[in-house]
């Protein structure tokens, strides 16, 4: 969070917005590959996690938006895995049975990562005002999208076994 906190100071500086923009990725990365690693994954983590980084996302892209380096729309666009898993990360966050289901099968979701990596780079291309942004933009909207559906699927997968026992 402290990292949310410090984007809008920096979003200028292009330099030092990449910076923080590529110190919260790593450190996003290093946790969940901790706590899947060592076996440390809890329900609170699983409900949090997702949180955070909605958090940070949104700090990010309003920040964007208000210095003119993204659109409305673009960002629109960058957010369909946001977006389609909203409802999700609610569900998670209501829901003990689903936390429980995610707790127990934790691992990374391999295009969801791809999608992430997606709206990093494109971001990153903002902050410098690269042309490849526009290009991004679209690979983000279709790694997102398909990602989201990927997450619905294996938490419905997870918690079906759940739910019957």
């Amino acid at each position: 969070m402290p990292l949310a906190v410090s984007f809008p100071f920096v979003v200028d500086r292009p330099l030092l917005a990449t910076l923080v923009l590529f110190s919260a990725a790593a450190t996003d990365v290093l946790d969940g590959f901790w706590a899947r690693r060592a076996n440390r994954v809890t329900a609170t983590g699983a409900a949090v996690d997702p949180l955070t980084d909605k958090l940070f996302v949104i700090t990010v892209v309003v920040s964007l938006v208000l210095t003119g380096h993204l659109s409305p729309a673009s960002v629109g666009w960058m957010s369909t895995r946001e977006l389609g898993e909203l409802p999700l990360v609610a569900w998670l966050v209501l829901s003990r049975s689903a936390r429980r289901a995610r707790t127990e099968h934790p691992h990374a979701n391999t295009l969801g990562k791809l999608a992430t990596v997606l709206q990093f780079a494109t971001i990153a291309c903002a902050l410098w005002r690269l042309p490849e942004t526009r290009f991004l933009v679209g690979a983000t909207a279709v790694a997102g999208s398909i990602a989201a559906v990927g997450y619905w699927l294996r938490a419905i997968r997870a918690a079906a076994p759940a739910a019957s026992s």
